[in-house]
């Protein structure tokens, strides 16, 4: 026989209700108690853990002979904070004796910033090799915290001597300014400016010889609001130094010819003084089209036939002895001499070119046609399926943008004196 249920109104008209409540009511504070007590011994297990593993600890004896207990003493140890201007805190993992170069002023910070980290993403991040700054004013110190912080490897500042970056006392002021006046005239880019030609006078002829690169054999020139595209996943220094290449470049176009108008003949004057200075197999033939490149025993150039073409220096990886030669400063010193920085408007662009190309053989220069690069308002980028096919280079232009092809290129000349290297 099935007894009746209590239903909940039965229980609270016995009263059994209240009783069977205070019941459980007990029950569960107690079972709260050893959870709560639990938790305190877990959290003391657990704090006496991270005082045993986080601070140092060193076993000490009591004063005295006769001492037989052992006392223990502590203290908390704190990490040296890391100072990103100690250079002694940067080691550099690539193998020559290269730097990383940008002559840049304070105002160009977050152009500076963009290139390092473009170059330390692309290529630096494995090598850590140094970077030189250098300005014709002093660096300012936010502009250093800032640099310093972002370059994986030891970087120095340098201040440009001042007769490296000013108007040299022999120079005809006034034919210089009309000649400024006649460019602005005629609408020439940079025709008036001054800053610019202590600019292209500077990385033409002392550049290489501030003391603060005394030390180095290459230099990769970056310059402010650059970028790279594709990872340099091997060292440029080491492959220019094993292949005895002296001069690499990514980009060639032809110069503004109302900005040179006397520098080939310039150039053509200073070999007929110094013969001996011509390189047999040269890029002549890069220079002049249809002239065949300069023969042993040639004493000369072509007075005319300059076809405006020259390598992009604001990309150049190269030898610093080239610069240093003798065959150089002779060159550089000798258009120095002439002028024609101020009373026109020679670029570093031309002078190197014209250097590179006459006084050394042609395979000593390298076109590193596996590097994507921009330089506003151009970019190139390797043309090859497999750069992009295995993630190293992915480039934000389509192929009939590349400059490389474009008509104001001077690469398809390069390729038809030199050949094509891979990527293009």
């Amino acid at each position: 026989m099935f007894k009746r249920r209590t239903s909940n109104t039965d229980l609270l008209a016995t009263g059994s209700w209240q009783a069977r409540q205070r019941d459980t009511t007990g029950a569960r504070v107690s079972r709260e108690s050893k959870r709560a007590l639990f938790k305190y011994l877990l959290l003391a297990v657990l704090a006496a853990s991270l005082v045993y593993n986080y601070v140092g600890w060193s076993r000490g004896r009591s004063a005295g002979p006769a001492a037989t207990a052992k006392t223990w003493s502590y203290e908390i140890v704190k990490p040296e904070p890391i100072n990103q201007w100690d250079n002694t805190q940067k080691q550099t993992l690539g193998k020559e004796k290269a730097a990383l170069v940008m002559l840049v002023r304070n105002k160009e910070i977050n152009d500076a910033l963009h290139s390092i980290r473009a170059i330390e993403d692309r290529f630096n991040r494995n090598y850590h090799y140094p970077w030189v700054f250098m300005n014709d004013e002093p660096f300012t110190e936010s502009f250093m915290k800032l640099t310093s912080g972002l370059a994986s490897g030891p970087v120095e500042y340098a201040q440009i001597p001042k007769e490296h970056w000013s108007v040299p006392d022999w120079l005809d002021v006034p034919k210089a300014q009309k000649s400024m006046e006649d460019m602005v005239a005629k609408g020439i880019i940079y025709g008036g400016s001054v800053s610019y030609r202590h600019m292209c006078r500077f990385n033409s002829a002392f550049f290489f010889r501030q003391e603060v690169l005394a030390k180095y054999d290459w230099y990769w020139r970056v310059e402010p609001s650059v970028d790279f595209y594709c990872d340099v996943d091997y060292d440029p220094f080491a492959f220019m130094r094993e292949n005895k290449k002296t001069y690499g470049f990514v980009m060639s176009l032809y110069e503004y010819e109302a900005t040179i108008p006397t520098l080939w003949k310039a150039t053509a004057d200073f070999i007929k003084d110094h013969p001996d200075y011509l390189a047999s197999n040269n890029s002549l033939d890069f220079l002049i089209d249809g002239q065949a490149p300069s023969a042993e025993g040639d004493k000369s150039i072509p007075e005319k036939g300059y076809n405006l073409c020259h390598f992009w220096s604001n990309f150049e990886i190269a030898d610093l002895n080239f610069w240093r030669s003798k065959t150089y400063l002779d060159y550089v010193d000798y258009l120095d001499n002439l002028g024609g920085f101020f009373y026109e408007r020679w670029g570093d662009a031309p002078v190197h070119s014209l250097a590179v190309s006459l006084f050394l053989p042609k395979d000593k220069v390298h076109h590193f046609s596996d590097i994507s690069y921009r330089h506003a308002p151009y970019t190139r980028c390797p043309q090859d399926e497999e750069s992009y096919a295995n993630g190293r280079c992915v480039c934000p232009i389509p192929k009939t943008q590349n400059f490389d092809t474009d008509g104001y290129s001077c690469l398809p000349r390069w390729w038809a004196v030199a050949g094509k290297g891979p990527g293009c």
